[in-house]
């Protein structure tokens, strides 16, 4: 046995943890050794009134005294000169030995000279039958394995002795071996010291042994210990990341350290992916820290790479046996996988519960009264026009940089753009047959969505096809259909699945990506549910804070990448003096049969119909409809009465949700923020009463719901009935007015265009965004000019920058004068100066219906002038409006300058570097559907006490 201990205890207070009481409990745990320790010196971090009283009335020999951020390998080392004993004993402020702990460790000691490191069984704090730390070792890449941390102690590693290395604390090292292999390592940064000891006490000859016996109970929060809980996860992961890597360079053959030092940003980068695929986001900020210090510590690495050069008796391969094996580290991790708990949450159910029939009747339904669509090339009438030719020509619409419309504006896409480049990438071949398909598929789509979304809400299969039906009877959803508008059909139809997905995000990463990604494209189909989404949003991270207790971080994730997307929207908005333009509706600006901001359109927007014509009954009846808001209120009854269920936590929340869209829709009627030349546009208000719907029709199922609890299960049924079949009759006849055609006046959604300009043009400019058009269309408010670049204008080509502009710059100054010259004789070289900027043709659009003396006279003015013009060939007359020719040589266009192109690529980096991110924390992974197999489906307490 050694003949004297000499004690090192390293105390420093950590934030709110007790450290007085800690070092109390572990100095009297040191009095009371049956073997007491010859000399104990105190190294105090940290200046704090009650730790220095306790030191300096516990006898020690000497109390150092040091700054709060000495680490445990420095605060040894000041202690080291004072050593006088022939072992020395690490200790913290949280490490409580047992009484024999001391004699056991130096027992160990005496038993077996080669032994110079004991080691002791780590016991949690407050409960001794808990193991902590029993030995460590590291698989072939370095990582450190514990190799029976967590376990419970029943005996079953009383046996296990020989091993690679161990926690530092409370480890007892001969004092020549201490001296020699140089103390603890100070580059670790506090973590894996006593492996790294270990590992160079094995290649200096020596043994390093476990003793299970001597045990001593640890809290975990001293300076020897890594950082806990979830709020210091950031700080233990770049610890521990930083000692990893630091002991790579340093173990490693001095051939290959090189290597090693260069790899260690593309290793950076490649373990960022997979941090966000395996849902631990918060360990990339860790990872480049850590790599980035090690990266820029040679001198640390080389010192301890001379320590072990200069103590190393013995190869590598002496420690190979005691690594842990990759077949071992595959046992260990089925074992870490395997529940042997039944799972909590229930089977989905979409097959044997009727999901996939409803689905089927759906598309049956879509496939009668849509059917005649498919022989249609493009869909046209409303905010329906065409798309680009190819699909490369469609994401250079949705990218920043010059626009597809306008004299030479430049700028920034809306994100509706890439949305609808998504789409029509779905059809490479014609991607305006996308829209086709949309619009014939959006019923069962609709009804996928919403039966998804009701799995948040019920286990009943059949209100979850109850909710499914309702959400694709939505009036708003049909009125948007038949008034040919694209940005609201979309997020209808992607409403549930963002609610699918929000509504759990606080739960783990993978439904937070997947919410992140599908906010964007809400947002990016309804700019105007921005205020509702900050809204809910903000009180979603109030309820998680409250009641969660975890899972904020996720919840603020949601908005990050819909911010980042929309940056460069905003700063061009805001730079422009008009920020109340970032609310328009993306898409071609269209003002349809909107409810008016009266009483009578706001009791439409109330029972849930945003256009003047509910359901489509006026243009049927051709008489008063008013009764027609009324077949909506066993709806709206059900979602009322769901607040008094047991279930009304979660209703109130549905409630909020439709509270909240129906003020965004009462908000949004009547105020235009967008125009079509001189004409405003009014925000469409069904983008609120949609989001409007996913609370209403959610709280009335979980009304409907409750049926089960209070032992009336026949309530189910007969409530579902009532409440289905009126909204059915409220919105027959826009249910089936795509089959009545535009005639019947329900629709205006017609066989549309294959481009807006002349069949030469759309021929020339196929396969050129160089090409532009300049189109002069006189009215009776003057002479509208518009320059069209390509083959059409496109639904991805239309800019809410520009139709929200209110005062004109000197693109539009410069293009009105050069229209005027041109259907005039003031000018001679008007075409030439047109030539330079790349218009190559020019069109005198149609008459509107209806063509007034004045619009008759200007048009037959404008002919002449046009034809006069030498450098002018016209064309003849088209169903678009008079063409003529640029005959002269044509520039093309402008191209954006260094800086703008500098721009675009970091708007690009940008956005899609956010939506890469929010995409790989959506990845499923195996830990993540584990996960979720433990929690329920439903959203929010439920009677049986789950969540």
């Amino acid at each position: 046995m050694p003949a004297r201990v000499h004690a090192i205890l390293v105390v420093r207070p950590e934030g709110r943890t007790p450290a007085a009481d800690h070092l109390e409990r572990t100095l009297a745990a040191l009095a009371a050794q049956s073997r007491p320790v010859d000399a104990l010196t105190i190294v105090l971090c940290g200046a704090d009134p009650a730790l220095t009283r306790l030191a300096a009335s516990s006898g020690a020999e000497g109390v150092i005294t040091a700054s709060a951020g000495t680490t445990f390998a420095a605060a040894t080392a000041l202690a080291t000169p004072r050593l006088t004993g022939d072992a020395v004993w690490l200790l913290a402020q949280d490490t409580a030995p047992d009484p024999d702990a001391l004699v056991r460790l130096a027992g160990a000691l005496e038993l077996s000279p080669p032994l110079v490191v004991a080691a002791p069984k780590l016991v949690a704090w407050d409960d001794r039958d808990s193991i902590l730390s029993l030995g460590v070792s590291m698989n072939r890449y370095g990582n450190t394995v514990e190799l029976a941390a967590g376990e419970f102690d029943q005996g079953q590693r009383d046996t296990d002795a020989d091993v690679l290395g161990s926690d530092i604390r409370g480890v007892l090292v001969r004092r020549d071996a201490w001296t020699a292999l140089g103390g603890l390592d100070p580059a670790l940064g506090g973590a894996d010291e006593g492996l790294d000891l270990g590992v160079r006490a094995r290649l200096a000859g020596h043994l390093v042994s476990l003793v299970p016996s001597a045990r001593v109970a640890v809290a975990g929060d001293g300076v020897a210990a890594m950082a806990r809980g979830r709020r210091r996860a950031r700080r233990r992961a770049f610890a521990t990341r930083t000692a990893q890597l630091h002991r790579r360079l340093v173990y490693a053959p001095a051939a290959v350290v090189l290597l090693h030092w260069l790899s260690f940003l593309p290793l950076a980068l490649w373990r960022t992916v997979m941090h966000l695929v395996t849902k631990v986001p918060y360990r990339v900020l860790p990872e480049f820290g850590a790599t980035l210090l090690v990266m820029a510590r040679p001198a640390a690495v080389a010192r301890a790479r001379r320590r072990i050069r200069t103590s190393r008796r013995v190869g590598w391969s002496r420690i190979a046996p005691l690594r842990v094996s990759r077949a071992d580290m595959r046992m260990r991790w089925e074992g870490d996988v395997a529940d042997p708990d039944a799972p909590v949450r229930s089977e989905l159910r979409f097959f044997t519960g009727g999901g996939a029939w409803a689905v089927l009747g759906a598309l049956a339904v879509s496939a009668a009264l849509f059917a005649p669509l498919l022989a249609w090339p493009v869909l046209g009438g409303g905010g329906l026009v065409p798309l680009r030719a190819t699909v490369t020509q469609l994401w250079q619409d949705a990218a920043w940089g010059a626009r597809p419309l306008g004299w030479d504006a430049v700028g920034p896409a809306d994100p509706f753009s890439a949305l609808v480049a998504l789409l029509g990438t779905l059809s490479p071949g014609d991607p305006s047959r996308a829209f086709v398909v949309l619009w014939v598929l959006a019923l069962p789509l609709a009804v996928l969505g919403g039966w998804f979304a009701a799995t948040r809400v019920t286990e009943s299969s059949l209100l979850r096809i109850v909710a499914a039906v309702a959400w694709a009877l939505a009036p708003t959803f049909l009125a948007a259909l038949n008034e040919g508008r694209p940005a609201p059909v979309l997020l209808h139809l992607l409403l549930p699945w963002l609610f699918f997905a929000a509504s759990v995000a606080h739960r783990s990463w993978a439904p937070a990506g997947a919410a992140s990604v599908l906010l964007i494209a809400v947002l990016a189909c309804a700019p105007s549910l921005a205020p509702a989404v900050v809204v809910l949003w903000s009180a979603a991270l109030v309820v998680v804070a409250l009641v969660a207790g975890r899972g904020i971080a996720r919840v603020v994730w949601l908005v990050v990448p819909s911010a980042v997307v929309f940056a460069p929207l905003v700063w061009t908005q805001v730079r422009a003096g008009n920020p109340w333009g970032l609310l328009a509706d993306p898409g071609l600006p269209y003002a349809g049969a909107e409810a008016a901001a009266d009483p009578l359109g706001r009791a439409l927007l109330a029972a849930g119909f945003p256009t003047s014509d509910p359901g489509g009954w006026a243009s049927l009846t051709g008489g008063t409809v008013w009764w027609v808001g009324l077949l909506i209120a066993p709806l709206a009854v059900l979602a009322l009465l769901s607040v008094l269920t047991p279930r009304w936590i979660a209703a109130s929340g549905l409630i909020v949700i439709a509270v909240t869209g129906l003020a965004t829709a009462f908000a949004a009627v009547g105020i235009a923020v967008s125009f079509d030349h001189s004409t405003a546009v009014a925000l469409w208000p069904g983008a609120g009463l949609s989001l409007a719907w996913v609370g209403l029709v959610g709280a009335a199922v979980i009304a409907l719901d409750a049926g089960v609890h209070v032992r009336v299960s026949a309530l189910r049924p007969i409530g579902a009935l009532l409440a289905l079949l009126p909204l059915a009759v409220a919105v027959a006849p826009a249910l089936t007015a795509t089959a009545a055609g535009p005639e019947s006046g329900r629709t205006v959604v017609t066989n549309g265009p294959v481009s807006t300009l002349p069949a030469y043009v759309a021929a020339e400019g196929r396969g050129s965004l160089d090409i532009g058009t300049i189109v002069l269309d006189p009215r009776n408010d003057g002479l509208r000019v518009q320059v069209v670049w390509g083959g059409s204008a496109t639904l991805t080509g239309q800019s809410t920058v520009q139709a929200t502009r209110t005062a004109a710059d000197e693109g539009d100054t410069e293009l009105a004068g050069l229209a005027a010259d041109l259907v005039t004789r003031s000018s001679t070289d008007v075409v030439e100066k047109l030539a330079a900027k790349g218009i190559a043709f020019v069109l005198l659009a149609s008459p509107p219906d209806g063509e007034s003396d004045v619009i008759r006279g200007d048009r037959l003015s404008a002919a002449s002038s046009l034809d006069q013009r030498d450098l002018l060939d016209p064309v003849g007359a088209t169903s678009r409006g008079d063409l003529w020719r640029v005959n002269t040589a044509v520039a093309p266009r402008a191209p954006l300058d260094d800086h703008r192109v500098g721009l675009q690529r970091l708007v690009a980096l940008g956005s899609l570097g956010v939506i890469v991110v929010a995409l790989l924390l959506a990845v499923p992974t195996a830990a993540s559907r584990r996960t979720a197999r433990r929690t329920p489906r439903i959203v929010g307490p439920t009677p049986g006490g789950t969540r």
